[in-house]
């Protein structure tokens, strides 16, 4: 279970709209005019071979990535996927920021910075990003599955919940559907 601070819900109440700049952050020191996207891709791909293993070493590897190509949003997301499974929620919130605005075309930053809001309690801005990854991808699974997950888990239930819960029922694994089928009923 995630331990979530006074401090830590203060700091991912305050993330300010990142801008890929190198003049401050955890990023400063990339410069943005030499950019090896082909190096960030592979060393990108290698650290996900490592994040369930060796999260030290896929740190390292995405590190590296983003010192070859600061605005390589993969390596973003991924650092954030990394981040949120420590609990390093302020860091996991500003990576998947950089991977929202450097992946405008895919859903997994915003479906991965509201789990992370929901994580340290911030369930309307959860939503909203769940919200925004479907609007990108409308039958984004995982997305539908965050966000009705969270609908019901905080009784904050809206007239697309039973639509969603079907799609779930149909297409989710048999863990998920068979969860999604006790909540139809449950409707």
């Amino acid at each position: 279970m995630i331990r979530i601070t006074l401090f830590t819900l203060f700091l991912v109440s305050t993330l300010p709209l990142f801008s890929c700049t190198t003049g401050s952050g955890p990023y400063r020191h990339a410069d943005p005019q030499r950019r090896d996207t082909a190096k960030a891709q592979r060393l990108t791909r290698e650290a996900a071979d490592w994040i369930e293993t060796n999260p030290i070493t896929a740190e390292k590897l995405l590190r590296e990535a983003l010192a070859e190509d600061i605005y390589y949003g993969p390596a973003h997301n991924n650092l954030g996927v990394l981040f949120i499974e420590q609990g390093r929620l302020y860091q996991a919130a500003a990576e998947f920021e950089w991977a929202r605005k450097l992946m405008p075309g895919n859903p997994e930053p915003r479906l991965n910075l509201g789990l992370t809001l929901e994580h340290g309690g911030r369930i309307d801005e959860a939503i909203q990003s769940y919200e925004a990854a479907l609007a990108i991808t409308p039958e984004h699974l995982d997305s539908v599955q965050a966000l009705v997950r969270c609908q019901i888990r905080y009784n904050l239930l809206d007239s697309q919940v039973a639509d969603r819960l079907k799609i779930i029922a149909m297409r989710g694994t048999p863990e998920w559907s068979n969860w999604a089928r006790q909540r139809l009923l449950e409707l």
